[in-house]
Parts: C-alpha cells; sequence; structure tokens
C-alpha cells in the first residue's frame, strides 16, 4: 500500500508551479548583478519573484530580501539586538534570543516588550496561533505563511520570517521581510547584493520556485482549501480519541494552525511512535528532537508545564491539501493498533 505522507510541517511537497517555475530558470543563463541581456532575464525573474511573495504575504511597500532560509532569515534579523523571546520558539530564534517570555499551559506567550521581542505566529510543533502584540520586534511567520490569513502590513511587526520549503517551494530559500527603510547590519558582506542586506549571487532558481510557490499558496487560501484540510486533521483527531480516550491533544483548547495534530500518550515514546509509524508507512514527526545522539522531551511542550512524561510521548501530525479522510483514517487505524501491542507489552 502506498505510503501516507504527514509531515507538511517539517516541509511541503514541491508544488507543480514551483517545480516549472525553477525548470524555467534553469534556461535562463546570466548572473542577476550583469548588465546585460543575460544577467538582466536572471535578474528580471527574481524582482517577479520578490512581487509574487510580497503580494502573497501582504507586504507591498515593504522590503523583501532573499536568503537561504528562515534560519538565516533570523540570525540577520536577531543576532546581536538583545531581544527576548519564549522557549517555544524555533531553535533558529532561541540561538540568538534570550528565551525568557512566560508561556501559558495553552502556548501564549507573552510580550511585555513588543519591541524587544521575537514572537512566532504559529507554533510547528503544536500549531498554536499567537496573538501578537503590536510592535513585536521580529515575527517567524514561517508555519503560518500559506496556511493562515496573514498580512505583513497588519502584523504590526518589524521584521518577520518566511521560507519556501513549508508552503511547496524549493528548500534553501527563504526571506526576511522588513519595513522600508528599517536599520539592519549585513551579516554576509561581498558584493552588497539584496539591497546590501545579504551579499552572494543569488538562488535564481530557487527564489523563482519560492515566487511561484508564494503565488499558488495564496490562491489556495483565498479558495478555502485549507478550511477542506481542517476537516480532515479533525477527522484524525476524533478517531483517535475514540479508540485511546487517554490521549492527549496538545494546544487543541487553543488557537491552531488548520493542518496540526500534537498527541501523547505518556509513557510510549515518541521517537519510538515514529519509528513504528514509519515502518508502517506513514511519515510524521516527533515532539522530542535528537540533540548528539541523545533524545529530550520536546522543549517547547516544557515551556508549556507539561511533564517529562508527556513532553517525551508526543508526536506531530501534519497535513495538507491532497492528504485525504482515508488517509487519515488509514493512519489513526495503523497508531491504535501499535498503542495496543504497545500496552501489552507494558502489562
Amino acid at each position: 500500500m502506498a505510503r501516507v505522507y504527514l509531515d507538511w510541517n517539517a516541509t511541503a511537497p514541491l508544488r507543480p508551479e514551483a517545480r516549472e517555475a525553477m525548470i524555467a530558470a534553469m534556461s535562463v543563463a546570466g548572473n542577476p548583478s550583469s548588465v546585460h541581456a543575460e544577467g538582466r532575464a536572471a535578474r528580471a525573474l527574481i524582482e517577479k519573484a520578490r512581487r509574487q511573495v510580497a503580494a502573497a504575504f501582504g507586504a507591498d511597500g515593504a522590503d523583501v530580501v532573499f536568503t537561504s532560509g528562515a534560519t538565516e532569515a533570523a540570525a540577520l534579523a536577531c543576532a546581536g539586538r538583545g531581544l527576548l523571546c519564549g522557549d517555544v520558539e524555533h531553535d533558529a530564534v532561541t540561538a540568538w534570543c534570550e528565551p525568557v517570555l512566560p508561556v501559558s499551559a495553552s502556548g501564549a506567550v507573552t510580550a511585555a516588550e513588543p519591541g524587544r521581542s521575537a514572537v512566532q505566529l504559529a507554533n510547528s510543533e503544536t500549531g498554536v496561533i499567537q496573538d501578537l502584540p503590536e510592535g513585536v520586534a521580529v515575527v517567524d511567520a514561517t508555519q503560518a505563511f500559506g496556511k493562515i490569513p496573514v498580512a505583513f502590513n497588519w502584523l504590526g511587526c518589524g521584521m518577520a520570517l518566511i521560507s519556501a520549503h513549508k508552503l511547496g517551494g524549493p528548500k534553501g530559500v527563504g526571506a526576511l521581510v522588513m519595513k522600508r527603510g528599517t536599520d539592519l547590519t549585513a551579516r554576509i558582506r561581498g558584493g552588497g547584493q539584496e539591497m546590501g542586506r545579504r551579499s552572494g549571487t543569488e538562488n535564481v532558481i530557487g527564489i523563482a520556485g519560492f515566487g511561484a510557490a508564494a503565488e499558488a499558496a495564496a490562491r489556495d487560501l483565498a479558495d478555502g482549501v485549507w478550511s477542506e484540510v481542517e476537516k480532515v486533521r479533525n477527522i484524525l483527531e476524533s478517531a483517535i480519541e475514540a479508540g485511546a480516550k487517554e490521549t492527549i491533544f496538545v494546544g487543541k483548547s487553543a488557537p491552531r494552525l488548520p493542518n496540526t495534530a500534537c498527541l501523547a500518550v505518556p509513557g510510549w515514546k515518541g521517537e519510538t511512535q515514529v519509528m513504528q509509524m514509519d515502518l508502517a508507512g506513514f511519515a510524521v514527526s516527533a515532539g522530542s528532537a535528537c540533540s548528539s545522539g541523545k533524545v529530550r522531551a520536546s522543549r517547547v511542550l516544557r515551556a508549556m508545564g507539561l511533564d517529562e512524561a508527556v513532553a517525551a510521548s508526543a508526536i506531530r501530525v501534519s497535513i495538507g491539501p491532497g492528504v485525504t479522510e482515508e488517509d487519515v483514517s488509514r493512519f489513526a487505524e495503523a497508531w491504535l493498533q501499535t498503542l495496543t501491542k504497545h500496552r501489552a507489552r507494558a502489562a
């Protein structure tokens, strides 16, 4: 039986629009910094993508700086600024910010000083959506962009991080979006590309794919595609709950992304579940992370006040357009059968 991909928050499958744009960009030979016709053709692809990303993200009048991904964008936005964040942020943000902001049991972050804070819009593990205060310095919109209505111009933040491969674009390209005129120190210096903010010859092929994916993602959102995704996610959770009432659904009481389910059965290690589900033909992620070969409980879930047993047993199921009711029903059946075997071994 065909495998079922249920790890869209890690990376979304490449959209056909992005693939087509990338293949077309491969035939453009010029360096986008060159002034001849071939160079201008490459530059035109980048500027088209910049317009596409800005339009899809509601960032008209803002600067879109292309990077190698949201991780580089986070470094560019956060490094050396003395920003604060909550411990539910992605590692790319906590690497540059002090994770001291309070986090509630529902995953909400309190930023008393928005101008000194970095706050994610939606969490990758739980799907919890933040109610952002006005004037946040940096917003990680990586998981939210393309899944829920969002516009940079009404986020009220100074800078935002986005990534192509979370919405069906290629891996290895993202962007930092900022209010025009924002003072920013380049971390990669050289030829002064990207308005002097990020030197290095632009990834023309990847950027073209990003632009096409962003445009298609905005169209899907407007067409209500993600409302249908939410219905499928809810069917999944209902099936799991009906078969295992002890299951904890993390973040279910809070506003969430329409595609994300974070579930835990204390005592059943998340990493074990991921491997068992992989063998059964399903790709999911664990709430725990590996570091230097050691498995630790999810930092995000611990920040929400969940104990070690719950945090270490969580898995994330994240879906997208094209994932069917049959797909999630098959997963629920396989997961429940594996849980029954786990209970028998533990008895």
